[in-house]
This record gives structure tokens, sequence and C-alpha cells, in this order.
């Protein structure tokens, strides 16, 4: 196999060392190999970059294993063409492996253009990536302290969350801060209820009425003590994540015209794929990188069934959420096709669908900077109606007539009453 690359190196990156395998030869003879071992402190990362730049290195790649290589490429950045490959993709033929045979197999891969470039967005998109990842899991965090406060009411026998739909609300909140108190009673502590809320004082007075003691104060108070200091790291972080989002305002303005895809959505659509489309061939593509379609299964000549392929996680979390989101936006086609899915497959299968279109749309927003085109909730319906259309003519046809297809008439309108006579008779 002919060699593309005169002068690359190959990167074996681990926790606290790099092994660089350096290539370097004109594509039809054999090439000067020269292999070095670098730490992974700064100093050392720099002194490899020079190294790397003094004999003329053009191109470096490496796996994406972990988080090591991070580092490494932001040292690099700028001064190399990096290619960073997928670990699977590049593995090594079983056998002798040692941290140099694995240098030396990525450099003759590179040298060779072997390794598929993994997408790797421009800093700002990184540091936006950091920000939304952070947020979410914050918010599992928050989810994950907010049941556990639940919990300890019930082992309490306070049973706020069955007449109340959001304990964590205004009302709910100042309950919660009374029964820390410990002061008033449970018609006290339900007369705290605002709103509409109000009309149930006295389910409210009977779900107040537990037995809470010392020992689910203490708990209680941690906890909501705990939730506070989330919520209050994700009212900060919304603000950095507004302040990135600025250069995107159009873009992220126009990706929240998708059913289901509100503020954060948006945000880590861009965040996670970027706003330049080019790095994917086609919607397909994107989709296959994503990990919201099915992977290929064939042997034989014989597909089999195989579940959706390895992607991009927090992509994929984002755009199934969307998807349950859009299952409730009324009139739209999104949720037509959600349900109409999930009657025959199942809602999992539904939410991944729906997410894949999702995706698709979104792709072509960004590709091609135009606004998300809504088909309506009949548009199934339509469609349906003439496929059966054409079925029942072709079967027709076969049985050998010929079919000519009339609408039917629209109903006569119905006669306008008669004016009423002159001087008022009836």
């Amino acid at each position: 196999m002919e060699a593309i690359v005169e002068s690359c190196c190959g990167l074996d990156v681990h926790q606290a060392t790099v092994v660089a395998c350096l290539l370097v030869g004109k594509p039809d003879r054999k090439p000067r190999k020269e292999v070095r071992t670098f730490g992974t402190v700064t100093a050392e990362l720099v002194r490899m970059r020079e190294w790397l730049q003094a004999e003329g290195c053009t191109h470096v790649g490496m796996e994406s294993t972990g988080v090591y290589w991070m580092p490494v490429y932001t040292i690099l950045e700028g001064a190399f063409e990096l290619i960073i490959g997928n670990a699977t993709h590049i593995k090594q033929v079983p056998g002798r492996k040692t941290d140099v045979k694995d240098s030396e197999w990525i450099a003759d891969l590179l040298r060779h253009g072997l390794i598929r470039r993994s997408f790797v967005p421009p800093k700002p998109l990184r540091e936006l990536r950091e920000l939304l990842r952070y947020r979410r899991k914050l918010v599992e965090s928050s989810t994950c302290e907010r049941n556990r406060m639940l919990k300890l009411l019930e082992t309490a026998n306070i049973k706020l969350s069955t007449v109340v739909t959001d304990v964590f609300g205004v009302s709910g909140r100042r309950m919660l801060r009374a029964l820390l108190d410990g002061q008033q009673t449970p018609s006290q502590m339900a007369e705290l209820a605002k709103g509409r809320m109000r009309k149930k004082l006295l389910a409210l007075t009977e779900a107040l009425d537990g037995r809470v003691e010392e020992h689910h104060r203490f708990l209680l108070g941690m906890q909501f003590e705990r939730l506070e200091q989330v919520e209050t790291t994700l009212e900060r972080l919304d603000l950095r994540i507004d302040e990135k989002l600025g250069p995107y305002g159009e873009q992220h303005t126009r990706l929240m015209q998708i059913p289901g895809i509100d503020r954060i959505g948006a945000a880590v659509l861009i965040a996670e794929l970027g706003v330049d489309m080019s790095v994917f061939p086609s919607a397909h593509h994107c989709a296959a990188w994503a990990g919201v379609c099915p992977g290929n299964n064939e042997s034989g000549g014989k597909h089999r069934g195989h579940s959706t392929r390895r992607g991009n996680v927090h992509l994929t979390t984002a755009l199934v959420q969307a998807a349950h989101g859009a299952s409730h936006a009324k009139g739209t086609y999104l949720k037509d096709k959600y349900w109409r899915i999930k009657a025959r497959k199942g809602p999992a299968r539904a939410a991944m669908a729906i997410a894949h279109k999702i995706l698709i749309a979104a792709y072509h927003m960004l590709a091609g900077a135009v606004d998300y085109k809504e088909l309506g909730a009949a548009f199934l319906d339509q469609a349906s109606a003439s496929i059966t259309k054409r079925g029942l003519v072709k079967r027709l046809e076969r049985l050998g007539y010929q079919v000519s297809l009339q609408p039917t008439d629209p109903a006569p309108a119905p006669a306008p009453a008669p004016a009423p006579a002159p001087g008022g008779a009836q």
C-alpha cells in the first residue's frame, strides 16, 4: 500500500507518559524511524512539540482514549495537522503489544492515510461543551437530591407529594421550611399554600400531619441546603452558557423552532454538532455519528436486527429528551409520528426515531441556514391516503381493469331560508 504522508508521528498517550514514533521519508522508500518517550506535564509536551517541529513533522495522530489526549491536543493544536482516531477502529493486531509497538502502528496507519478522522470542534465550542455537560451532571444531582428528600418525607409519613404536584414549588418550599422549624401545626403549615393550592387546605393539613422527629429534620435540612446550593450553581452556570452562546445566537434561535427543543437543547446541539455541517458528508453520516440510527448487521444476504450504534451519548440524551417533549407538542408532525410508531414498536423505539428526525432537521437547518418547516399533524394522513389509493389502483390493474379515479361531488349547499313576507307576516 502506497504511503501518502512523508513526515508523521504516532502518539501512544497514557496518563503519565506519551510514546512518540516519528516516521520520515519519501512515500516510495522505507522511512527513517525514531521513537522517544515524554512525560505528560506541560514542559515535556512543549519539548515534544519542539522536537517534532525541528524534524519537519506535518501530521500527528493519536487515539481518543479517555481524557488523556485532550491536554496533548491543546499543546499541539495549531502546529500540526492533528488526527484523532477512534481507538476501536485502529486497534493493533493481537500479539506483541507494547507502548512502542502501539505508537509505531499508529504512525504507520497515519503514514498510509488509514486513520478516520474524528470530529473535534473548535476551542470555543469545546468550552461550551464542558459547560453544558457539567450542567447536565448538576441537573442529575439536583434530581437525586429531590428524590432523597421525598423518600425521607415518606419515612416521616408526610404525604405532601400525594397532594402537591410540585413539592419544590413556591408553596411546597414554604411548607418544607416550616417542617424544618417544627414550630407550626399542620393546619398552620397548610395555610402557607398560595394560589390554586388553597383549594386543598384540608388535604394539605392531613398530608402534613406526620411523625417528624429530630433525625428527620437534621437530614432534611442538609438535603434542602444541598439542593439550594446546586440551584445557585446552576444559575451561575446558565449565565456563563448564555455568554458563550453569543456568537451563535442566530443558529440557537433557529434551532428552538423545532418542537421539543428548548434553550438548553438547542445549546447542546450547537456544542456537540458545531455549526459547520461540512465536517459530515451527509445528514445520515451525522445521524450515525450521533448514535441515533441503527447499525448494519448483514450476513449471508440476510439482515438481522441490530440496536442503535454507539455514538455521542451527550447528544443522544438531549435528542431523546427533545423527542419526548415533541411527543406532547400539539398540532405537529413529530407528535403524530411518535404516537404512530409507539403503537407498533413501543415508546423507546418511537423516541429514538423522533430523535433521528430532529437531528436530520437540525442538520439541514444549520447547513442551509433555513428555518424549520412544520409539516402539520395531517401530513401523515394525507400521505397514507395517497399510498392507499396507489395500492388499490395497482391491484385493480393486475386484475385486468382500467381504473380512472374521479373525486366525489361535494354535498349540495342547503337552500337559503325564504325571506319574510312584507308587513311582518310570518
